[in-house]
């Protein structure tokens, strides 16, 4: 595994984030293959997912197709797919990348988005988020119950259709999905465990983000290339493409979860700040020497759940200590770092053509993302 960036902040900012770009700035040239990689990745997954989910048993269906946005609370047809499809798009783009087809590359494509739904569910529930993709959290329209066992059954659902193979390969993906489910739920436990603490070392918010984050998407481009009977050299190197690819989404997510606009990220602003995660622009800024950290670790201890919400200044003000602590340059910085090393391992696998101009342009994105 690749060492993680760990530069600790100096100073504060200037210019805008390249990881949260201007809302309505001119679009990079490698976000033409990447959309239509995502868009081609939705197109072909959603029926195959669809009919997965309808496997499902009566209540548990619903609770997954209002998930997914296929029907709305009432159970009445909506606009479908919502999600963005990265990972799909990523398992199709390094098959197609070893040589591979896409429509020959569907049982893991389904799987890993299976995988990463289930881990939604659970986490709309473990940090008690009331909105995403612009619409109530499957919990709070259907209890946590229903929600926490729907992630279950998506996630023995992602195996099942692995298994239903039957294959060699198959066989292969289902332990290397198995094991960066593990380390995805893992990471997810330490993360909510960083929310009770009142400092975490940065390198541990780093560990803790390439398990919860970056590790499906690395397993992604890894399912991907292993479907398409890559040598092990080329799988390895693109699994290190998205590990770098997925450490770059986070520091972007981050980004997006203090200083994002909620009307293009479907959640709301300053959710991060009022739950103190430890987000990497936290753990950076928290790190570093100056008023603006010390003022900000005296702010950022746990709230007391029983005491009134913070209001929208208290939260304007812990997002401005972050940036004059040098939290988001850092975070910044770091993302461009990450996309530079997932160039560089898209190079080492040898990935030409289109495929190869997909994945470079996800990576792209995915590390300077705005919603």
């Amino acid at each position: 595994m690749s060492t993680p960036i760990a530069v600790p902040p100096t100073g504060r900012p200037t210019g805008r984030s390249a990881a949260v770009p201007a809302q309505g700035a001119a679009p990079s040239p490698t976000d033409a293959p990447a959309r239509v990689a995502l868009r081609s990745a939705r197109t072909l997954v959603e029926p195959a997912l669809l009919h997965w989910v309808d496997r499902l048993p009566g209540e548990l269906r619903r609770i997954a197709r209002y998930h997914f946005g296929w029907n709305d609370a009432a159970g009445a047809p909506d606009q479908g797919l919502v999600g963005k499809a990265l990972r799909p798009a990523l398992v199709l783009a390094a098959a197609e990348a070893c040589g591979g087809r896409a429509e020959e590359t569907l049982a893991p494509a389904v799987a890993v988005e299976l995988v990463h739904n289930f881990s939604l569910l659970h986490d709309d529930i473990l940090d008690g988020d009331t909105t995403r993709r612009h619409r109530a959290t499957a919990w709070t329209v259907f209890g946590s119950p229903g929600a926490l066992l729907t992630g279950d059954a998506l996630l023995s659902h992602a195996f099942r259709v692995l298994a239903d193979e039957g294959s060699e390969r198959a066989a292969a993906a289902v332990r290397a999905l198995a094991d960066a489910t593990t380390l995805l739920v893992e990471g997810e436990h330490t993360d909510v465990g960083f929310e009770s603490r009142e400092t975490v070392p940065l390198q541990a918010c780093l560990s803790m983000s390439e398990r919860k984050t970056a590790e499906l998407l690395a397993c992604s481009c890894e399912l991907g290339a292993l479907w398409a009977g890559a040598a092990p050299d080329r799988v390895a190197a693109l699994r290190r493409f998205g590990h770098h690819l997925g450490l770059g989404f986070q520091l972007a997510d981050d980004l997006l979860g203090i200083w994002g606009d909620p009307a293009l990220t479907g959640k709301p602003a300053g959710a991060d700040l009022a739950a103190r995660k430890k987000s990497l622009p936290v753990a950076a800024a928290l790190a570093a020497d100056g008023a603006a950290a010390r003022r900000l670790a005296a702010l950022y201890r746990p709230v007391d759940p029983d005491g009134p919400p913070e209001t929208a200044d208290q939260l304007a003000e812990l997002a401005d200590l972050v940036e004059r602590a040098g939290g988001r340059g850092w975070a910044e910085r770091a993302a461009e770092e990450h996309a530079e090393r997932a160039a560089t391992a898209l190079a080492e696998s040898g990935a030409t053509g289109p495929a190869a101009e997909a994945l470079a342009g996800l990576a792209a994105l995915a590390c300077r993302r705005d919603t």
